[in-house]
């Protein structure tokens, strides 16, 4: 089977997928280990950075007005050009202040360009389809990080490269990439007009208390989940390169299989699966005392991350096609209330019981799972 690249808006996404994780995946994996290494944090500093680093998530509703002015497209190369400047410059930051700057800026790209991102995939790919290509996308997202946790693992087990260097080395092949896509690729024309105004309407109040919940949840995974693995277990950047390796590993087969089966059984069941196994996964963390067992817990969570797709296909199927743009950047929004909330506070919470973090990680997927009975599709 061969691949021929086309001047698509399928085959511009599988750019967007294969590059923001690329360049992201550095900045994620040597995150935790540089923070403490070079600026001693404890939980609570690192709290508060993923609490800043998720402001601009929570400001993502602004992005509507933007496109008063420039194109989705010409928006989303722009933002994820800023994202990889914000990650080179990360390595150049050792002071907190820094850190903290660099931070914010490398979020504001990674929450546009995501926005941009999910309003094109969703206004571009037609409903049939979605679930299967999004799978696709998935695996490509997958395909990017394991290079990337590959060339950390390299760079810095045998030629012992400074995080600075890899942190440039990142940004710089992003940056490279993304010259290609903005020359090579046409400005896409939308099919439908979309409204240029925030808009929040009844029939999606199903669809935003599941994303506020999803945000929540994912942030405990995000912050506090890997944070344990260098904090209790005392896990390598080497270490953690090959954990991540292994999650993306199996989501590079897994992803597309998912995407077929929401089409095969219905966001619902997907949904549903996901949420329970999660109320599993986050009481588990509460109680794990082995280094080997807390890997297998993590490689889990991430597979069943990997099922908030139906999510995002579940949307389309319910939304009207011009309130996808503007749906996008609040539905960020709403993803965000929680995020920005909850690594500071929690990482107060943290300093005095671990477990009960993912405990209250546990409840928040089991309230999910009771909104995801609701759903309901009409075709």
């Amino acid at each position: 089977m061969t691949f021929r690249l086309q001047k698509t808006p399928e085959h511009l996404l599988y750019f967007f997928a294969f590059i923001m994780p690329f360049t992201f995946s550095v900045w994620q994996v040597l995150l935790n280990n540089y923070v403490v290494d070079y600026a001693s944090f404890t939980g609570k500093e690192i709290g508060f950075l993923q609490s800043i680093r998720e402001i601009p998530g929570l400001l993502a509703f602004a992005s509507i007005y933007l496109l008063l002015f420039f194109k989705e497209q010409s928006l989303a190369i722009f933002f994820l050009a800023l994202m990889c400047i914000g990650v080179g410059a990360t390595g150049c930051s050792d002071q907190v202040s820094a850190l903290y700057g660099m931070t914010f800026i490398m979020s504001v790209g990674f929450h546009y360009f995501e926005t941009m991102n999910q309003s094109l995939t969703l206004q571009w790919i037609p409903k049939e389809k979605l679930p299967t290509f999004m799978g696709e996308l998935m695996s490509l997202t997958a395909i990017g990080s394991i290079l990337s946790y590959s060339l950390v693992w390299i760079l810095m087990t045998f030629y012992n490269t400074s995080y600075k260097s890899v942190y440039l080395s990142a940004c710089l092949i992003g940056l490279f990439l993304l010259s290609f896509v903005y020359i090579y690729f046409p400005q896409f024309k939308n099919k439908t007009e979309q409204r240029k105004k925030m808009i929040l309407r009844k029939k999606y109040w199903l669809y935003y208390v599941l994303t506020f919940l999803s945000g929540a949840r994912r942030q405990i995974f995000m912050v506090f989940a890997g944070f344990m693995m260098v904090e209790k277990f005392g896990y390598s950047v080497q270490e953690i390169s090959i954990l991540y390796i292994g999650n993306y590993a199996v989501n590079i087969f897994l992803a597309p299989k998912i995407g077929n089966l929401i089409t095969q059984v219905g966001e619902k069941n997907i949904l549903t699966f996901e949420y329970l196994g999660l109320v599993l996964i986050f009481s588990s963390y509460s109680f794990v005392e082995n280094k080997i067992i807390a890997a297998v817990l993590y490689v889990l969570d991430h597979m069943f991350f990997g099922m908030a797709m139906a999510l995002k296909t579940y949307f389309q199927k319910i939304a009207n096609p011009e309130d996808i743009a503007s749906t996008a950047g609040i539905s960020f929004t709403i993803n965000h209330i929680a995020a920005v909330i909850i690594p500071a506070l929690f990482g107060f919470l943290w300093l005095k019981s671990p477990s009960l973090v993912f405990g209250i990680g546990a409840g928040m997927s089991f309230c999910s799972f009771l909104f995801s009975r609701m759903i309901k599709i009409e075709h």
